[in-house]
């Protein structure tokens, strides 16, 4: 497999009301790129939700007595901790310098996925409110006005339990099922594969990551082309959610 990455980074600062489609329209046409049939295209969250208008501003947020709590416990600004809290449905740990909880979505991350990076001053935006439905929506006018097949994915970036450092993980995908399940197919020694799941979504997203970056590099959309599985995992009715393992079943929350 001959997969390429490209990075667009003719999109511009995001305001409100912008059209996404139309911003990667128009960087594909600045830097001479042209879609391909099943090109893969994957979008820094922080774009949907400046774009959707999902952005807090900290300076009028008035903390809660829990958040204070907080705060004082994690070295966090009361502000963003209530923050926090509007984003979570539970508070699930508390440290010296982070707070995990679980989402509204259900994603398990720290700061409930609120970024207060590249944007404004006490602004900060959180996880956009569904990206599942902002990527199909997505997809669909890209594909409308390309005529061509797709896949669109919303990626994030999150750190993971016992290892130091972030990764690019995937919060909304269309197009493509974000689980490959590749039980019952052979290893090389002929042996059937048993229970093996792949989060193919999240390997696209940290493969997009390494062109996004963390800090100027000024690149929220990469296409990703020539993924041979594109076929076999294409699915416009499959949800992000299946990348979230049941409360029941984990073990860490017990």
């Amino acid at each position: 497999m001959n997969m390429k990455l490209f990075g667009l980074n003719e999109i511009p600062l995001v305001k409100k009301g912008d059209n996404i489609p139309d911003l990667i329209i128009s960087a594909l046409k600045k830097q001479n790129i042209n879609f391909k049939n099943q090109d893969i295209v994957l979008i820094a969250e922080t774009l949907i939700s400046k774009a959707e208008g999902n952005i807090i501003n900290l300076k009028d947020i008035n903390p809660s007595e829990k958040a204070i709590s907080i705060a004082k416990k994690s070295k966090k600004d009361p502000a963003l901790v209530e923050a926090i809290l509007g984003e979570s449905n539970e508070i699930i740990a508390i440290g010296s310098d982070f707070i995990i909880s679980e989402t509204k979505h259900g994603f398990v991350c720290a700061n409930a996925g609120i970024d207060e990076s590249n944007v404004d001053e006490s602004l900060a935006t959180p996880l956009p409110k569904n990206p599942d439905k902002s990527a199909d929506e997505i997809r669909k006018s890209l594909e409308n006005h390309f005529e061509k097949e797709f896949a669109v994915i919303i990626t994030d970036t999150q750190g993971r339990a016992f290892r130091n450092g972030a990764v690019g993980v995937a919060i909304g995908c269309s197009g493509i099922s974000p689980i490959w399940e590749r039980a019952g197919e052979k290893d090389l020694y002929g042996r059937e594969l048993q229970t093996t799941e792949i989060a193919i979504a999240d390997e696209l997203a940290g493969a997009a990551s390494l062109l996004m970056g963390q800090a100027n590099e000024g690149i929220p959309v990469v296409i990703v082309r020539g993924f041979s599985s594109f076929n076999h995992l294409k699915n416009q009715n499959d949800e992000i959610f299946k990348l979230l393992r049941p409360k029941e079943f984990d073990v860490f929350r017990k």
